[in-house]
């Protein structure tokens, strides 16, 4: 592989002939780098920020955005890569890159995103924000008023609950939490015992703001903010009674947040995570980001302290964790810079209060969030958690808000004496404590609990509701791209259906029977499932297309997921184009696949939507030799989702609603010039901006939601 050119990108060169004279597509040379088309990814995120398109209180809020999702890319990705490198693993991607030069070229390219972050915060947010009333306050800036009330509210609300440390033989450093807001102080003098202090450090509790509104009082603006750190910075001093302060600085440290125990060898999936969790605020170091005006020995004791070098060093100049900032826009009232509110819409079928299960009867409905409601979902849960004809609910529970109303359902529905089964994946990243909690409240109700399978997450989104009926029971299901969070459906683009076919419903029924029991696999009518036929039944249509293509017949492959990195599905997908299959590809995330490739991936174009709502779902067509066939997924093309979970994949067969899964859910997105980026073969993307137009998600929203 050549060394990375001038904007961080590999170059590629055409792969060389194999030899039997094609191409050889597994050629490292042919695939991207994961942890960079991440880092990529992010990039696109933060352009919105720097749109002057997007409302202002939105810009910074996507500026938020990026600072979380760039955490948990050195929370968990490079926290791994770390890890290899030291454990001395010489195991490399696709790609072909040493980790360790993989490891420099992340901290290349994260350390310039991270310099657009402040740059755009400081030179464009902040003024454009003053500018609007909403001020940010510099402790330079304060009045004398505002200086007397914060001082009031640092020694009321800060003060009772900080803990200084001076650093001395009899106070060695302390163990930093992940992520906290810390100083880094200089001290002058003598304390109380005749001791010599230098230097001392100081952390924020979790519990204070890390923004604190000024009062209508003091304030000269609408809305008055002052950062935290600038509150402890200008009252540092109070907490070292007779020392001078040399100087205060900020700073974070970021650590391995992955959950590390043996699955296999723990009796209680549930208590063996509960121990592991205890740790994840305390793994190795990562990141270290500092205030950019540390003295060069401060940040050099720092990285000692936690085994860090300059690679993992991070200069900001503003508050260490930007997202943290999110609260600004949740606290300020001016619509006027926020993206428009919108009420989400029904299907003309349910605008009518019908009892949902007689609507399905009858036909199936199909739900497109976030500008469809959610609500139908929940509605559904909690009539059959009332309604004596039912029988059985069964439902996979992967993430979900607290307080979740669907989980409220099956407590009610369990109190009711109806069976019901939840399969809780404990491991859902991040969410590992509130679904414990979730998994507790259910038991308690009387629900069947069950933490899926070892060494496979379930990440299926799936329920299934079965119901009396006359002389006969009848299977009722919901499937879906997205989680059961009333929250996600707000701000994710998922698929959803309700249907009671009995083909469907048998499928979902098999596969709860997987998740609970211990016997083998049962064959599927209609539905694909991870990790048993999903992978090979996308390589088998791929393959038919290819096979279209050969004979003269119209071969395309459209797709829509979050990311792309399996190589036996990349190398499909080189295969189709080289026999002349159609390849679109909207890919919001990770794409390891290279498009545009000479004599490899000519056909193949890969274009990224990046906008108001998060894009997540995963739709398949494929022309089938013109009976065209499409499928909507919980996995993406990913070697976990693919090979290391339980996922599921299910046709959408009635014409009406296969029309509407085809054009809301790809054709709408490969028309968008808004809010779309291409790819290149490199890796980079290019904003396709060719003029006024309206985005993919504005026109869905201007036909779904009310």
């Amino acid at each position: 592989m050549e060394d990375l050119r001038t904007d961080g990108t590999e170059s590629t060169e055409p792969a060389p002939p194999s030899e039997a004279g094609g191409v050889d597509l597994k050629d490292p040379a042919l695939y991207l780098n994961r942890e960079l088309s991440q880092l990529a990814f992010i990039r696109r995120v933060l352009a919105m920020a720097q749109d002057d398109r997007t409302p202002l209180l939105e810009r910074l809020r996507f500026l938020c955005i990026t600072g979380s999702v760039l955490d948990e890319f050195f929370e968990i990705r490079v926290a791994g890569l770390l890890q290899q490198i030291d454990h001395g693993s010489q195991v490399r991607g696709p790609e072909g890159l040493e980790l360790v030069e993989v490891h420099r070229r992340i901290a290349e390219q994260a350390k310039e995103l991270v310099r657009g972050q402040y740059a755009l915060l400081n030179g464009e947010l902040i003024p454009l924000l003053a500018a609007e009333g909403i001020c940010i306050l510099r402790r330079e800036d304060w009045t004398q008023a505002q200086r007397a009330w914060l001082h009031d509210y640092f020694e009321r609300e800060l003060l009772p609950i900080l803990t200084p440390q001076g650093l001395d033989p009899a106070h060695p450093f302390p163990k930093v939490v992940n992520k906290n807001l810390n100083f880094m102080i200089q001290l002058e003098g003598s304390d109380g015992f005749g001791r010599e202090a230098t230097h001392a450090v100081l952390h924020a509790p979790r519990s204070l703001p890390r923004v604190v509104q000024l009062p209508a009082e003091v304030s000269d603006h609408p809305y008055d903010f002052v950062f935290l750190s600038s509150i402890l910075h200008e009252f540092a001093d109070e907490l070292f009674p007779g020392l001078r302060i040399g100087g205060c600085y900020q700073y974070r440290v970021t650590r391995n947040s992955d959950l590390l125990f043996d699955e296999e060898e723990s009796e209680d999936l549930r208590h063996a995570l509960e121990g592991e969790l205890q740790t994840r605020n305390w793994g190795a170091a990562v990141r270290l980001e500092a205030s950019e005006t540390m003295p060069r020995e401060l940040a050099d004791f720092l990285l000692s302290k936690f085994d860090l070098d300059d690679l993992d060093f991070y200069l900001v100049d503003g508050p260490v964790n930007l997202s943290r900032l999110a609260t600004i826009p949740d606290l300020v009232h001016r619509p006027d810079l926020k993206f428009a509110p919108f009420l989400p819409g029904l299907p003309k079928v349910l605008r009518q209060g019908r009892d949902l299960f007689e609507v399905l009867g009858q036909q199936d409905v199909l739900l497109h969030h976030p500008y469809q409601s959610f609500r139908p979902v929940v509605e559904w849960i909690q009539l059959a958690a009332r309604d004596p004809k039912v029988l059985m609910i069964k439902q996979t529970l992967y993430r979900t808000e607290r307080g979740s109303p669907l989980v409220e359902a099956l407590i009610q529905a369990a109190r009711n004496g109806k069976e019901v089964t939840a399969i809780i994946e404990l491991r859902a990243r991040f969410d590992e404590q509130a679904n414990i909690e979730m998994a507790q409240r259910l038991q308690d109700a009387g629900a069947y609990v069950s933490y899926g399978v070892v060494g496979y997450k379930s990440h299926a989104k799936m329920t299934l509701v079965v119901r009396k009926e006359g002389d006969r029971l009848r299977r009722y299901v919901h499937l879906g791209t997205g989680n059961y969070h009333s929250g996600n459906a707000r701000q994710y683009t998922d698929f959803g259906l309700l249907t009671c076919d009995p083909k469907l419903a048998g499928d979902v029924h098999k596969i709860f029977q997987e998740l609970t029991s211990l016997g083998k696999p049962r064959k599927l009518k209609r539905l694909l499932q991870s990790p048993f036929t999903l992978h090979e039944s996308l390589l088998k249509m791929v393959k038919g297309e290819v096979d279209n293509a050969r004979a003269g017949r119209r071969a395309r492959i459209l797709a829509k997921c979050n990311a792309v990195t399996e190589p036996q599905v990349i190398r499909a997908l080189y295969e189709a184009s080289q026999a002349g299959v159609e390849v679109h590809l909207i890919v919001r995330g990770i794409c390891c696949l290279r498009p545009g490739v000479p004599g490899v991936s000519d056909r193949i174009q890969v274009r990224s939507i990046v906008g108001r709502f998060l894009e997540h779902h995963r739709v398949y067509y494929f022309e089938n030799g013109g009976e065209p066939k499409i499928w909507l997924s919980s996995a993406d093309l990913m070697d976990r989702n693919l090979i290391r979970r339980v996922e599921t994949c299910f046709p959408v067969e009635d014409p009406k609603l296969f029309r509407r899964v085809l054009r809301e859910g790809l054709e709408v997105f490969l028309e968008d010039e808004e809010m779309a980026w291409e790819m290149r073969p490199d890796g980079t993307y290019d904003p396709l901006r060719s003029g006024p137009g309206t985005s993919a998600q504005q026109r869905l929203l201007d036909r779904l939601a009310e």
